[in-house]
This record gives C-alpha cells, structure tokens and sequence, in this order.
C-alpha cells in the first residue's frame, strides 16, 4: 500500500482543523467525530484494495522490430470487479528499445476491458524479452494504491531496418525502380543468356538478325537475349572494429547490414543465388540459395550479429571463403578501407579473383568530410582541417591502390550504400562480366 497525495491534503486539512480547535474548545466534540471519520475512511479505503492482487492483462506486440522504426504495442487489461477501477500502468520495456507513451492512467468501467497503447523504438539490434507489467491500482477515495508486479513475458527480436527492402516490394516494376534512385538501363535484346526468336524491330543492330531463321522464314528475325541468371553473390562482410563507428544513429554495421537485405532482395528477383560469410568476430557461413526464403534465413542469421574488437584478418578469410565457395561468384566484400589495410587487402582480393568476381565496398567515416565543412576560424580548428585533409590523403592512396588491381570498387557515404551497392551489381549484370 501507498499513500497517495489525496492522504497528505487530508492529513495537512485535519492538522490545520486541529489547531483551529485549539483555540476553540467548545468545537472538541465535533473535532472528535471528524478524527474517528477520517480514521475510517482510511481504513475503509484501504480495505478496498484488500482483493485486488491481480489484473487480467495482455500485450500485444510485432514478434518482429526494424532498428529506428518505431511500432505500436497494445496493452488490454480486464476488470472483473462490480465498481470502475483507476490504475496507472508501467510496462517494464527491454533497456533495448526506447519506449513513448509511458506510464499511462485508465479508468476501467465495472466488470469492462480497456486497450491503451503506447510505442517502442528498437535502438539495437538482437532478441529482447519484456518480462514484467506493473500497476498501480488506486483505492475507491483514492487515498491509496496498491503496487502490483506481475510477470507478463513478449519476446521480440530487433531486425535490421528493412523498410526499404519493403519499399523495393512495392516499387518491384523498373519504371519504379528509378524513384530509389536504382538506375536498371535495359538494352532490348541485348543480354548474355538467348531468351527467344522474333520479328525485327526498329532499333535492333545487325549482330541480332538471325540469318538462317530469316531466310527460312523470308523475314527479318532478331534474335533476343536477356541477361544471365542462376549467377551467385556472396557477401564477405567486416565485423571488425572499425564497423563500430556511428553515422547519425546507425553505425557502419547496420548500414551494411540494410544494404545486404536490399541487395539480396534484388539478386533473388533477378534469378540468382545469394550467401553471406561474415569474418573477424563472429563468424557466419550461409551457402547461397536461389529460393526467395534466402532473405529470411539472411535474416534470422544477421539480426542479433553485432561488431567485435577485432582487427580485419582479409586473408585468412579470402582463404576460408575460397575453401566453402567452389563455383565462381560475385563476391562482395563490405568493409571500412584504411590506408594501413592495403598490406593485407591486396594480396586477399587476389587469391578471390584467381576464381570470383570481387567487387569492395568501402564506408566513408561522415565525420571527417562534416570537418572539412566547417569553417577555420582558429588555431585549433585549422589543426583539425590538416589532419581531416591528411587522413583522405592517406585514404585515397589506399583506394586508388586497389582501383589499379583492376577490382571492381564502390567507396560511398554508408546512408548511400544500399542504393549504390544494387547499381552497381546491376551493372555487373548487364556487363556479363560474371
């Protein structure tokens, strides 16, 4: 039981009564009649909640949260008692979501339900479990109320943000595609794979007329082709320490991660095969597979994956991937470049490109370029503009190293990673350098 602020008014009236009456005797009668009242009332409220040790609740909350996405959870509570009751709820929300809306006061009618929301936000990713749901009940007067934890268990998991993964979904059409910023450029009839025959068309070259079907036919035949499918993309992703670093709210890691669902989505309608391996910390192997189920095992295996301290060791997982990967692929390798990375990146790309296509993606670090765009307006912030300039300087020479081994190369701002990374593959595709 807890004394409510109604109970210190009560208390501070009866205080100040009590001293009017010291002044009045002839009121000691009433004053004794007044104590025995309040006296009662207290212990009649009290009473009230004597019953009260449990509340019918439920929750209910999406099994499955996208990092910096907020969703709504619904909490029901029953009450089965013959008078309203008035509470104030407090749901013990996982340290892994940040929560608006909380705690919330109701009014639940006689032997009534009453549904009240409020919102989470997942800020990191991984499984997380509420456990508990408070209430406090408050007495018929309102004088007390009454404290109750009881154990009401959700568990959720916190999935990279797919939203533009959804996004794609409904803009699946090409002429669409070009509202993501995804510039898919078609060149009729020409591809890798010959699809069919078919008449000659206006803006046909002369390398697809089918000569042999024309005379046959005595008709102009083209011959059309479309780009290659039942290809495979393995993602090689970093989950070393320099992914630890932040952008706006989302570090490195789970931009990569935002581009690999994107991607992977985008494969898998083109007709091709998808796999991830992950290296330095936690290290996952998924084979590629063609079924449209390969973004959901992506997925489950990525969701709860989080950075390590660790150093990049690129070869020892150039080698690995060589030894689990025979058929030759798109390897996609997404990490944070930096100039003392080269030693070691460069002779791992070449043991992938004796069999794969490899292709690196590399993460600018924001923070540097918003340096530069500062001002100089003192002795410090010049030191600053040197060492920003001094870094990129150190940064290019490292890129421009591994653009002169010939290795196909994206270096982006990590919010335009998934956008850039599908381009890119699209451009591979209709390349046929696969």
């Amino acid at each position: 039981m807890i004394p409510t602020r109604r109970i210190l008014w009560l208390i501070f009236i009866t205080f100040v009564l009590a001293v009017v009456v010291s002044f009045v005797p002839e009121y000691q009668h009433q004053w004794d009649i007044l104590i025995y009242l309040v006296i009662g009332a207290l212990m009649a409220d009290a009473l009230s909640l004597w019953g009260k040790r449990h509340i019918q609740a439920e929750r209910k909350v999406m099994h499955a949260l996208s990092l910096g996405a907020w969703s709504e959870v619904n909490l029901t509570l029953h009450n089965q008692y013959r008078y309203p009751i008035r509470m104030q709820i407090y749901d013990h929300v996982p340290t892994q979501l940040e929560h608006e809306g909380l705690p919330v006061d109701i009014k639940i009618p006689a032997r009534n339900w009453v549904r009240t929301p409020y919102r989470v936000k997942p800020t990191e990713r991984g499984p997380a479990k509420f456990e508990f749901l408070q209430l406090r009940i408050y007495s018929v007067l309102g004088l007390w109320k009454r404290n109750i934890k009881q154990r009401l268990e959700s568990e959720v998991r916190n999935y990279p943000n797919f939203s533009s993964v959804m996004k794609y979904t409904l803009l699946a059409t090409d002429q669409r595609l070009n509202q993501m910023g995804i510039l898919k450029k078609r060149r009729r009839g020409e591809g890798v794979d010959f699809h069919q025959l078919r008449e000659y068309r206006d803006g046909d070259s002369l390398r697809q007329v089918d000569w042999k079907a024309t005379a046959r036919t005595r008709k102009i035949i083209s011959r059309d082709y479309q780009e290659e499918r039942d290809q495979q993309i393995i993602f090689l992703v970093d989950c070393g320490r320099r992914m630890l670093a932040h952008d706006d709210q989302l570090s490195h890691f789970d931009h990569t991660l935002n581009a690999i669902l994107l991607l992977s989505h985008v494969a898998l309608r083109q007709g091709d095969a998808v796999g991830l391996m992950t290296f330095s910390g936690h290290e996952r192997w998924i084979p590629p597979r063609k079924s449209i189920g390969s973004v959901n095992s992506i997925l489950n295996s990525i969701y709860d994956l989080q950075p390590s301290l660790i150093s990049p060791d690129y070869t020892k997982a150039a080698t690995q991937l060589m030894t689990r990967q025979k058929r030759r692929a798109l390897i996609i390798l997404i990490t944070n470049l930096r100039d003392e990375d080269t030693d070691e990146l460069l002779p791992a790309l070449h043991i992938m490109r004796k069999r794969h296509l490899v292709m690196l993606a590399s993460m600018q670090e924001s923070a540097i370029n918003k340096m530069l765009d500062k001002p100089v307006l003192g002795f410090d912030t010049a030191l600053d503009h040197a060492a920003a300039q001094h870094y990129l300087g150190y940064r290019r020479d490292a890129h421009q190293k591994v653009m002169g081994e010939g290795i196909l190369h994206l270096d982006v701002i990590p919010q335009e990673l998934p956008i850039n990374i599908v381009n890119r593959y699209l451009e591979v595709k209709s390349s046929g350098r696969l």
